[in-house]
């Protein structure tokens, strides 16, 4: 079974702060939640990400950026798809006590795939 079968493709819109720890785990990990995030949510399609990062990480931060990663499929199926807005607007809520267990299920890098600056 080759990584693209039992994978989930994962997109996840960020600003250059937690970008910038991303990078310095070699592209392979999310850094841990702030205490006031309960949540990690990677979103479902690459059209929702790049809403999130041009409409709210740029004028939050200056730059807002998307990301594509893998995970395992069956680490994933732990968790419901939510909608919050739209048909296209899909996240997986992940809690922040699991963020350590997705990242130990990345297969492959976190790619940077969309750049926006103000």
């Amino acid at each position: 079974m080759s990584a693209a079968e039992d994978t989930v493709v994962l997109y996840r819109p960020t600003g250059p702060r937690e970008l910038e720890l991303v990078r310095a785990s070699g592209n392979t990990r999310w850094p841990p939640r702030l205490p006031d995030q309960p949540i990690f949510y990677p979103v479902t399609n690459e059209d929702y990400a790049i809403q999130i990062a041009r409409d709210w990480n740029v004028p939050a931060s200056g730059s807002g950026y998307v990301t594509r990663f893998r995970v395992r499929s069956a680490f994933m199926q732990r968790y419901a798809l939510q909608k919050v807005g739209g048909r296209e607007h899909t996240e997986w809520w992940v809690p922040a006590e699991d963020l350590e267990e997705l990242n130990d299920n990345i297969v492959g890098i976190i790619d940077v795939i969309h750049e926006f600056y103000a």
